[in-house]
């Protein structure tokens, strides 16, 4: 790793108070790699060698069974993966490839798990990030179970809407296949739940959303903070 690339790092909220000499152990042997999009980075099935974090681009997870696959999630900066399995040094239960030109970070598992051991403040700081993990998939669950396809394809416009500017017109990042997947619909299903939301004022041209009527589709979707809201 080059040493113009140390400061960026250093300022990864996960090395946040990290001792210095802790630090440092744990980037030998470390890469800051920049990737082209369509490169798998790790599959289902096989040892955690590294640890990776998304410092710029796009990384889809995604999973494989009975001649099936599913997007599971598509991590942006600054982003782990996948954690879990590096510190149990278990096999992933996930697969990642790039979806854009992609700079990541990959340290040796034996490094982090010995980072952990060595210095309290990064163990603190990886507990933060397995819990903001679980209550991700929390969330994810609740809006799997408690809602129809209609309603979390609404919440997921409502979202990326009022990430943006909020002025109601929304540009999908990922491909309409990949958005079924995160939602948990089939890409037909996902097509008819968007013939839904016409009557609630959600036009759609290609992977521009404009919305036209947003109370009326919070109405339908009833936004609710425990399922929606990242920051809680």
């Amino acid at each position: 790793m080059r040493g113009v690339e140390i400061p960026e790092i250093r300022n990864i909220p996960l090395f946040e108070g990290m001792e210095d000499e802790s630090f440092d152990l744990m980037l030998k042997s470390s890469y800051f790699q920049r990737f082209p999009p369509q490169v798998q980075l790790i599959t289902e099935g096989d040892p955690p060698d590294f640890l990776h974090i998304v410092v710029d681009g796009a990384v889809e997870l995604f999973a494989h069974s009975n001649n099936r696959e599913t997007t599971l999630a598509i991590l942006r900066p600054v982003a782990t993966f996948i954690l879990a399995a590096v510190l149990k040094d278990a096999v992933y239960l996930m697969s990642a490839r790039t979806l854009e030109p992609s700079h990541v970070l990959m340290i040796p598992s034996e490094n982090i798990r010995a980072a952990m051991v060595r210095d309290h403040r990064f163990s603190r700081q990886i507990v933060i990030e397995l819990a903001n993990c679980y209550r991700g998939v929390v969330r994810a669950q609740k809006s799997l179970k408690l809602r129809t396809g209609v309603e979390r394809l609404a919440n997921f416009l409502i979202r990326i809407d009022a990430r943006g500017a909020g002025d109601g017109k929304v540009r999908l990042l990922e491909d309409k296949k990949k958005l079924a997947g995160l939602l948990g619909m089939t890409p037909e299903n996902l097509s008819r739940a968007f013939g839904t939301l016409k009557k609630y004022g959600v036009e759609v041209d290609g992977n521009d959303i404009t919305l036209t009527n947003l109370e009326d589709l919070k109405g339908l979707a009833k936004p609710n903070p425990l399922i929606d809201d990242r920051s809680i």
